[in-house]
C-alpha cells in the first residue's frame, strides 16, 4: 500500500471541510492519517495538561458523592481493623493458648478461636457492605458521565461533527466508559484495600519490632524505581492503546455505515486488510502493556519474597536468643506477607489505572471542545410572531484559510417570498442555506432573521422559525408518526395525520402494515428514498417554521412523488419565507425569485420569467431543460 498523501489544503483547527467542494479523498490515506494522529508522541508539558484536565473532569463526577465517600471509608476501616486482626490473634493462640492447652486449660484456646472466627465475620460483612454500597456510587459516576458525553456531543456544532468522525464518539461512550467502569468495579476494592493494608500493616510492624520493621521496609525503595519504570512505560503505552481501538471501532462503525457502497464497489478485501492493519496495531499495544505488567509483577514478588526471606532469618536469630517469640515472629511474618500481598493488587490496579487514564484523557478532550456557533449568553427573544425577514450583510464565510466560499454577499429576502438558488457544484449555495441555519457562523458579516442577528437567537428560537428539509433525511428508528412529530412533539394525531396529508404522504403512509404506528427500522430502512422525503416533508410542514429551506430536497423524488410534492409545496410555502436550493428546475419555477450563485456571489437575480427571457446563465439551464423533456 503506497504512503498517505498529505492533504492538498491543510484545514484550521475548528474549520470543517468544504461539502460544497467536490473533493475526492483516498479513504485508505484518510484511516492512516487517523491512526498517525491519534498515535502520535505526546510531550511531557502536554502529558502534564492531559492529566490536570482529567483530574478535573473526574473531580466534578466524585464531588457530589464526598459524604458517602466517607461512609464508605469507614466502612472500609472496619474491614482492615478485621483483617489486621488475624496475626495478633494467632501470636495469641501460639504464645498463649498453646501453652495453657499443655496445662489442661482449654478456655484460651476456645476464647483466641471464638474471636478469630468473629473477625473473620466482621471482615466479611463489611467486605460485602463495601461491594454493595461502592458499586453504587460507580454507578453513579458512570451514568453521569455516559449522560454528559452523549449531552455535550449533541450541542457540539456540525463543523465538528464533519470532523470528528461517528466511530470516535462511539469509541468515547463505550469502550472508554467501560475501561472506567471495570477500574471502578474492582480497582476501588483494590486500591482502598491495598493503601490501608499498607499502612495499617507499617505502623504495626513498628510497633512490633523497630528493627525488623525497617529492614522489612528496606524493599521499598526497589519498588519504588521499579514502579516508577513501569508508570512511564504503560502510561505511553496504554495511551496508544485507547487511540487504537478507537481507530478500531471508527473503521468498524463507518464500514457497516456504508455497506451498500462498499459491497457495490467490491471493497470489501481492502476494507479487510485496513481493518487488519488497525486490529494488529491494538494487539500489537495491547501485548506491550501485558509485556511490561509481566516484567513488574513478578518484579513486585520477587523483592517482596527476598524481604520476607531476610525478616525470616534474622526473626530465627532473635527467636533463638530469647529476645523474641515464636508467636511473635509468626505474627511478623503474617503481617510482612500481608504488606507484600496488596502491593501486587496494587500493581493489577496500577494496570488498569493506567488504562482508565488514558480513556479519561479522551473523553475530557471531548468534553472540552467548545461549539464553533456557541449559545447567546443572553438571547434576543424573537418573539410570538416570527415575520420571516432575511438579510445577509456583507456576509463572508471561509471554510479554511487558502478557500473563501462566500467572498461578500448582500441579499435581502422579504418575509413570505420564496426565493430559488441555482449554480454549479461549489457555487455556495448549500453554505447559505447552512449559515442562515446557523450550522456555522459567517467568518465576517451578520446574518439577521427579522433584524436579529441569528448570533444572538436562542437555539430553540431559531429552530422554530428555521427549519431545514435536506436530500437526506434521517428518519430514527420508530413509528412513521414519531418522526413526522420530530419538529413538533407535543401535536396529537390528527394534527399528524393531516400534515402528511397536505404533503400528499397520507396515502402511501395507510397502505403500510400498521399505517401511521409502522416502524420504520433503521435510518428509515423500511421506506424508499422518496418515501423517506415525503415523511421529511411532512415533518417540516407541521412544525410550521416562518422560514423554510429545501436543500436539493426533491432530489431524491421519483416524478410522479415529485408533481405530489409539487402540488403540495403550494400550501406549504404559502404565507411563509422559503429558500429552495435544487437543480430540478421544475422545482425552481414555483420560486418568486431565482438566485445564480457562481463562486460565492449572486450573478443573476429576478424572477423566473424575466431570467428566461434573458440570455444569461438560467436562461441556459432552462433552455438545455426544454430539450431534456422533448
Amino acid at each position: 500500500m503506497s504512503a498517505p498523501q498529505p492533504p492538498q489544503e491543510p484545514l484550521r483547527p475548528g474549520h470543517a471541510p468544504d461539502p460544497d467542494a467536490a473533493v475526492a479523498t483516498d479513504s485508505d490515506a484518510e484511516w492512516r492519517g487517523v491512526a498517525a494522529e491519534d498515535t502520535a508522541e505526546v510531550s511531557a508539558e502536554a502529558g502534564v495538561r492531559l492529566q490536570a484536565r482529567s483530574r478535573r473532569l473526574l473531580g466534578s463526577l466524585v464531588r457530589p458523592h464526598r459524604r458517602k465517600l466517607f461512609v464508605l471509608l469507614l466502612i472500609t476501616l472496619v474491614e482492615q481493623l478485621t483483617f489486621l486482626a488475624g496475626p495478633l490473634i494467632v501470636a495469641a493462640g501460639i504464645n498463649l493458648a498453646i501453652p495453657a492447652l499443655v496445662r489442661g486449660d482449654a478456655t484460651p484456646i476456645v476464647v483466641i478461636t471464638s474471636g478469630y472466627l468473629l473477625a473473620g465475620v466482621l471482615n466479611a460483612l463489611s467486605r460485602a457492605v463495601f461491594t454493595r454500597y461502592s458499586a453504587r456510587i460507580t454507578q453513579a459516576v458512570l451514568l453521569e458521565l455516559r449522560e454528559r458525553v452523549f449531552d455535550h456531543s449533541q450541542r457540539l456544532s456540525i463543523d465538528f461533527h464533519e470532523k470528528y468522525t461517528s466511530g470516535k464518539l462511539i469509541s468515547r461512550l463505550s469502550s472508554d466508559v467501560e475501561t472506567l467502569q471495570e477500574l471502578a468495579g474492582e480497582g476501588l476494592d483494590q486500591l482502598t484495600n491495598a493503601i490501608l493494608s499498607v499502612l495499617f500493616i507499617s505502623v504495626t510492624l513498628i510497633v512490633y519490632d523497630v528493627q525488623l520493621g525497617l529492614i522489612a521496609f528496606a524493599a521499598f525503595i526497589p519498588i519504588a524505581f521499579l514502579t516508577r519504570w513501569y508508570q512511564r512505560r504503560s502510561q505511553k503505552i496504554y495511551r496508544r492503546t485507547r487511540s487504537a481501538i478507537a481507530a478500531v471501532i471508527t473503521q468498524f462503525a463507518e464500514t457497516m455505515n456504508g455497506m451498500r457502497a462498499v459491497q457495490a464497489f467490491r471493497r470489501e478485501p481492502r476494507n479487510k486488510a485496513i481493518f487488519g492493519d488497525l486490529n494488529d496495531d491494538y494487539s500489537k499495544a495491547t501485548g506491550d502493556s501485558m509485556v511490561v505488567l509481566a516484567i513488574y509483577t513478578p518484579g513486585l514478588r520477587l523483592i517482596g519474597n527476598i524481604s520476607l526471606t531476610v525478616v525470616m532469618v534474622l526473626g530465627a536469630v532473635r527467636v533463638i536468643d530469647g529476645s523474641f517469640s515464636v508467636g511473635d515472629l509468626a505474627a511478623f511474618l503474617l503481617y510482612v506477607r500481608r504488606m507484600y500481598d496488596p502491593l501486587e493488587e496494587l500493581a493489577y490496579f496500577y494496570n488498569g489505572l493506567q488504562s482508565a487514564t488514558a480513556a479519561l484523557e479522551k473523553i475530557s478532550g471531548l468534553l472540552e471542545e467548545k461549539p464553533g456557533v456557541p449559545d447567546p449568553a443572553r438571547p434576543t427573544p424573537l418573539g410570538e410572531r416570527i415575520e420571516g425577514r432575511l438579510d445577509f450583510r456583507d456576509v463572508t464565510f471561509a471554510y479554511s484559510e487558502r478557500r473563501t466560499i462566500i467572498p461578500g454577499l448582500d441579499l435581502h429576502v422579504p418575509a413570505g417570498q420564496t426565493v430559488a438558488v441555482v449554480g454549479s457544484t461549489g457555487a455556495g449555495k448549500s453554505t447559505l442555506a447552512k449559515l442562515l441555519s446557523r450550522f456555522y457562523d459567517p467568518t465576517a458579516g451578520s446574518v439577521t432573521l427579522d433584524g436579529i442577528d441569528v448570533r444572538d437567537l436562542s437555539t430553540s428560537d431559531l429552530r422554530r422559525g428555521v427549519v431545514m428539509v435536506t436530500q437526506e433525511s434521517f428518519l430514527f428508528s420508530g413509528s412513521v408518526a414519531d418522526n413526522i412529530a420530530l419538529g413538533r412533539p407535543s401535536a396529537s394525531r390528527a394534527e399528524i395525520e393531516a400534515a402528511a396529508d397536505a404533503i400528499g404522504a397520507g396515502v402511501f403512509i395507510r397502505a403500510l402494515p400498521q399505517g401511521f404506528d409502522t416502524d420504520v427500522r433503521k435510518r428509515g430502512g423500511r421506506l424508499s428514498a422518496g418515501q423517506r422525503q415525503l415523511v421529511a416533508f411532512s415533518r417540516a410542514f407541521l412544525a410550521d417554521p416562518a422560514v423554510l429551506i429545501l436543500d436539493e430536497a426533491t432530489a431524491s423524488l421519483d416524478i410522479p412523488s415529485e408533481r405530489a410534492v409539487q402540488v403540495a409545496l403550494g400550501s406549504i410555502l404559502a404565507g411563509r419565507t422559503a429558500m429552495i436550493i435544487a437543480h430540478r428546475l421544475s422545482t425552481v419555477l414555483i420560486a418568486d425569485r431565482v438566485l445564480v450563485m457562481e463562486q460565492g456571489r449572486i450573478v443573476e437575480d429576478g424572477s423566473p420569467a424575466e431570467l428566461i427571457a434573458g440570455d444569461g446563465h438560467f436562461a441556459g439551464l432552462h433552455e438545455a431543460w426544454r430539450e431534456s423533456l422533448v
